[in-house]
Order: structure tokens, then sequence, then C-alpha cells
């Protein structure tokens, strides 16, 4: 289809645009949020392992240090649309089908829970490890020490860890949109690119960068205000 951009001035196209992107919009924010939600329920517990299972650390155990540091990393220098692609069993497994935003789902809490578990240990290893003597010296337990000392004083790096996840699954959604995955990745690809539609692939990259600074910016905000606090 040719794309006239004196078209920008007819009502009908941006009824029918729009018809197009909010649907996409909805789809690729489904994805973030699913992803974004289940990676850190998955990696936050992971990261809190790597740190607290170190050696010099409240609960030392080099074999679960090595062996998890390894997996993780696996999985973290995999490409994701290799990952996505090598996925598709087990994908189907789960989901019962690969094709669509559910299944996109699928691998990208797998690609993005490593990346949180990093994201997660670089985070609670800034804590002064004074301040966890000092909650030892006090007889707190290993636990304790980690919801009630680790967490707490970490909570401003953690909340610009969670920015920059989510910021990263976006990326992700719109590489998943290159494979059926939906969303405004796979709007940009059939519409923008199979088509001709510039515009399509301007509103969709406008809309993407628009929905990064918003994250980003909300992100700082919240750490500045934990770190006021």
């Amino acid at each position: 289809m040719d794309f006239e951009w004196s078209m920008l001035a007819d009502l009908s196209y941006w009824h029918t645009t729009l018809q197009l992107l909010f649907p996409a919009f909805g789809e690729t924010l489904y994805m973030v949020l699913a992803a974004t939600f289940m990676s850190y329920a998955l990696g936050l517990p992971l990261g809190v392992l790597l740190v607290v299972s170190s050696p010099g650390h409240v609960l030392p155990n080099p074999w679960i240090d090595r062996v998890l540091g390894t997996v993780i990393n696996i999985f973290r220098s995999a490409p994701f649309i290799i990952l996505m692609v090598a996925l598709i069993p087990f994908t189907r497994l789960v989901v019962g089908t690969t094709i669509g935003t559910t299944a996109a789902i699928v691998p990208l809490v797998i690609s993005a829970a490593p990346f949180v578990a990093r994201m997660v240990e670089s985070s609670l290893k800034e804590v002064p490890h004074g301040v966890i003597e000092a909650a030892l010296s006090m007889g707190a337990s290993p636990w304790q020490i980690i919801y009630k000392v680790l967490i707490p004083e970490a909570k401003a790096s953690l909340i610009l860890g969670l920015a920059i996840t989510t910021i990263s699954v976006i990326g992700y959604t719109a590489m998943a949109g290159a494979v059926g995955g939906g969303g405004l990745g796979d709007l940009a690809i059939q519409y923008g690119y199979n088509r001709f539609r510039t515009d399509i692939m301007i509103l969709t990259v406008a809309i993407l960068v628009l929905l990064v600074q918003g994250i980003q910016s909300l992100g700082t905000i919240l750490a500045r205000k934990m770190v006021e606090h």
C-alpha cells in the first residue's frame, strides 16, 4: 500500500490507524506487565540466593553459588530471538500454542528472569557489609537479614533495576512481534514493513519511545523518593 503524507489530515486515516494501534499497544502492555511480574517472581529469589550463598555472606555455599551463577549466565548469553525459537516445544507444552501474546510471555520470562537475578544481585551487593555484620551481632537470622536489612537498604537500586528490566522486556516484545508474538512489533512488521507503511513504522517507534521514557522517569522519581526517606 502506498502512503501519501497528505493522508495525515484525513480523519478516516486516523480512525483506521488508531484501530490498529490501540489493540497492538494493549497486547504489548499485557506482555510487558505479565512478563515483568513473573520475571521478578523468579529472578528476585534467585538474585537473593546468589548474594547470600556467595563466599563470606550469611549463607555461604560455593556449590550453589557456582552452579546457579553458571546457569544464569548461560540463559543470559542466549539472544532472545534464538531462545524464543529454541523454547517452542516448551512454550507449546505450557500454553498449548506458540503464536500470540500469551505464548510470547513464556520465552520473555525465561529470558528476563536471569537478567533480573543479576540486577538484584548487583543491588544487594551495594549494601555495606558493616550493616550486615551489625545485624548478625544483634542475633538476626539469615532470613531476617534478607527481608529486614538487604532488601530495605537496596530499595532505591531495586526500583531502578525494575525500570531497566521493564524497558528490556519492552525491547524483547518488539522482537517477539517478528515471529508472531503480537503487539507493536508485529504491527510494525506486518503493516509497516511488509506493506511499505512508513507512517505505521514511525508511530509504533514513537509509542515505544514514549513508553520507555515514561517508565525510566517513573523509576528515577520513585528511587529518588526512596533515598530521601
